[in-house]
């Protein structure tokens, strides 16, 4: 007699191998497929499959870190040879006596043949007696100071060398807060050298005051280690460019970690044309002036107004005088920006030249006038 076998009842654990091969060819195929295909052409693709987001369409990462290098290590690679130390001699007059004082910093070689950008308080504000400019290889040159700007805080030495391992400068115009920074510089002196610090951009549109009448305004803040001998050295993004040079630290037990460095593209016009012509002159308006505060405490009277900058002189046949501006004349605005120091002026008219015009809003015996400035002249 024949009996039909009845059907075997499958265990749990079939159940539970066949679907761990699904889940298996199921991450496969998303793993492959949803990247190449659905992922920029369906949907956006996600963060995670960019290493890191370019700042500027078009611009070609060169540093590709791997498992075997950091993003800090790969920019030191890239950067570290260009940073250079500059030591001073600079004259320094106590009452009626005169001594010498040694004064160390850092720098960055922004062109080949020579030419090193630091800080205009690294070589005294021009004064210094003697520059010594040293390389990563150990030679030392002596460097000149080509230009410097107190008010910016920027100069630029020039040794007589070519073949030098010139940094890449980088777009400070489109720096973000937590992007990657990278300092590179001498500080505490040469015993420590081309110091590496990391960290990120921590803030923009920074503005410190630096003395009773000066201020440096849209500095990058970052909290990558900067000591006093850091002065004048570069900071970096993850592609190994120069972003800021780095210049001042808020030195106060409860403010750790605030360092300040001068955005790049402020400086670039100005080395192009050094490097091109020898020098840089800006255009001016030929007025001697002072800030509304100072005036009012020197003079000991008080103002209508609170910002701006008193006339106190104008030179003749200046753009200043053709505009008709006279003493007693207080500036408080060009071209809309409010204007409180003459440093600040002077900062401001690195953004014209010869022949660009400028509107100027002036409090002429407390009436508020506007006047039409025309930059004809450089000095």
């Amino acid at each position: 007699m024949y009996y039909e076998r009845p059907p075997r009842k499958r265990g749990i654990f079939s159940y539970f191998v066949v679907a761990l091969i699904g889940a298996i060819i199921g991450g496969i195929v998303s793993a492959y497929i949803a990247p190449t295909y659905l992922y920029g052409k369906i949907i956006p693709m996600p963060d995670i499959y960019y290493k890191e987001r370019p700042t500027n369409v078009g611009q070609q990462i060169n540093i590709t870190p791997s498992d075997n290098i950091s993003y800090v290590e790969a920019v030191a690679k890239k950067a570290i040879s260009s940073v250079v130390g500059i030591t001073t001699v600079q004259i320094q007059r106590e009452f009626i006596w005169e001594r010498e004082v040694e004064g160390l910093g850092s720098g960055v070689i922004v062109n080949s043949n020579g030419y090193i950008l630091t800080n205009s308080h690294v070589v005294g504000d021009g004064r210094a007696k003697k520059i010594n400019v040293l390389f990563e290889n150990g030679d030392t040159l002596p460097g000149d100071v080509l230009w410097y700007d107190a008010s910016l805080d920027l100069a630029v030495v020039k040794v007589e060398a070519s073949g030098l391992p010139a940094a890449e400068l980088g777009d400070s115009d489109y720096l973000q807060v937590g992007q990657l920074a990278v300092a590179i510089g001498n500080p505490l002196g040469l015993d420590f050298q081309r110091t590496v610090t990391s960290g990120i951009i921590s803030g923009l549109n920074r503005s410190i005051r630096i003395d009773q009448y000066n201020v440096i305004e849209n500095l990058i803040q970052t909290d990558a280690s900067i000591n006093p001998g850091n002065s004048g050295g570069p900071l970096l993004n993850s592609k190994g460019e120069v972003i800021g040079i780095n210049t001042v630290k808020i030195k106060s037990t409860a403010a750790e970690g605030l360092g300040f460095a001068i955005p790049i593209n402020v400086v670039k016009p100005i080395i192009d044309q050094i490097v091109k012509q020898g020098d840089f002159k800006i255009v001016y308006l030929g007025i001697t002036g002072i800030e509304i505060e100072r005036y009012e405490r020197q003079m000991g009277v008080e103002l209508s107004v609170d910002k701006g900058v008193i006339v106190l002189e104008v030179a003749p046949n200046t753009p200043a005088d053709k505009t008709g501006l006279r003493p007693g004349d207080i500036i408080a605005k060009m071209d809309n920006q409010e204007i409180e120091s003459m440093s600040q002026l002077g900062k401001i008219l690195y953004k014209y030249k010869k022949g660009d015009k400028a509107n100027l809003t002036v409090i002429r015996n407390g009436k508020e006038i506007s006047v039409e400035v025309t930059f004809t002249q450089l000095k």
